[in-house]
């Protein structure tokens, strides 16, 4: 099936209804997301006390639709743009949970604004996380996943600051990576991705491995507790090689599985990548693009579970920026790294050196030319 219905035939005021969503769709982090727009600091000032233009997040909805005679909202958006997607765990049941990054992606859009690029940082990757009087963090070499947590604490308070364990975590990629500034990001949280998927009719997905679930049985229910190598017990959900049908909590379930793959989490975050471009899919292939009151029924299903924050800029401005891009749009770019220590003595993984030659042309909007000569990195979907 073609991608006709977003092309210049409908008004764009309802094409960006469409993008409003894709933006969203293309920053799930399966297991959760938390993203806030941050221009991440370069050099050796502690982080901004003002991590985004705002101290609320904004509503996900769309902004109503304007006057199709005066200029589009966004049409002054230029290229290229840099998005820092981080998805966490949000235990809700568990009171003042301080969260980890569970997944860490880097969404680059070129010049031109019509390709896309998204590729994933390990969240066990080795780098130094700079002090931040904030959190009276004095700052160490650690995890990548653990900055979200330092940054989250509020001295005096139990209750953590997402917000602020972000902006910890963006100037920690931003200077691993020497990309100095992330133009925007979205949240979304377990409930939410569970209720796009289901919102959609759920997602096609070709499963390039086995994988078999740690955390559910074949029924969805969760498996027991017990004596195993991965703490759980019982029945397993099975996710063959193959083309599947996945709902909500299939969905979430697969791309949150490491243990037991080959690559362990580097085959997740493969996983990932392909889920998120396969919803992208999903929407064009039901027909949302030409159906915005579908889409508005989407959006709405959503609720509190997405945001968005665009430094100021509004969905739907990002949304007629990004009107040209579609499923196919979007390269999967896979990152190869190995483990750092051994056994007890493992402390963290680490990119190979291909990984500072695309952060390159991420900074340089040269990732096309970096795919020509590394084909070998860019993930089947």
């Amino acid at each position: 099936m073609t991608e006709g219905p977003s092309g210049p035939n409908l008004p764009w005021w309802r094409r960006t209804r469409l993008v409003a969503l894709l933006t969203g769709l293309v920053v799930l982090l399966a297991g959760g997301g938390v993203a806030v727009g941050y221009a991440a600091q370069s050099g050796p000032e502690a982080p901004s006390a003002d991590p985004v233009s705002s101290s609320a997040p904004p509503s996900a909805s769309p902004s109503p639709s304007p006057s199709p005679t005066g200029p589009p909202p966004g049409a002054d958006i230029t290229g290229p743009l840099n998005f820092l997607l981080v998805g966490i765990d949000p235990r809700e049941g568990v009171p003042n949970w301080r969260p980890n990054a569970d997944a860490v992606l880097i969404l680059h859009v070129s010049k031109g604004l019509d390709q896309a690029y998204l590729t994933s940082l390990p969240r066990d990757l080795l780098v130094d996380v700079p002090a931040f009087p904030k959190a009276r963090f004095g700052g160490a070499r650690t995890k990548l996943t653990h900055a979200m947590s330092y940054g989250s604490r509020v001295p005096g308070s139990a209750k953590p600051d997402t917000a602020q364990g972000f902006q910890l975590l963006a100037t920690t990629v931003s200077r691993y990576t020497g990309i100095a500034r992330f133009d925007g990001g979205a949240v979304l949280n377990f409930r939410g991705m569970r209720r796009l998927v289901d919102a959609i009719g759920g997602v096609d997905l070709y499963v390039d491995q086995r994988v078999a679930s740690i955390h559910r049985r074949p029924d969805g229910k969760l498996r027991e507790r017990g004596a195993s190598s991965t703490g759980y017990v019982g029945p397993q959900k099975v996710y063959p090689k193959g083309m599947n049908h996945l709902t909500g909590w299939q969905a979430l379930d697969y791309a949150r599985q490491r243990y037991g793959l080959p690559a362990g989490d580097y085959d997740r975050q493969r996983h990932q990548r392909q889920l998120i471009k396969a919803l992208v899919g999903q929407v064009f292939r039901r027909g949302l693009v030409s159906d915005p009151t579908r889409l508005d029924e989407v959006l709405r299903s959503l609720g509190e579970t997405l945001t968005f924050e665009g430094r100021g800029r509004t969905v739907t401005e990002f949304a007629y920026a990004l009107r040209n891009l579609s499923a196919s749009s979007i390269v999967l770019i896979g990152l190869p790294g190995h483990g750092v220590g051994r056994g007890s003595g493992y402390r963290g993984e680490q990119l190979d050196a291909v990984a500072r030659r695309y952060f390159a042309a991420v900074r340089a909007d040269t990732v096309d030319a970096f795919v020509r000569a590394n084909p070998n990195l860019v993930n089947r979907s």
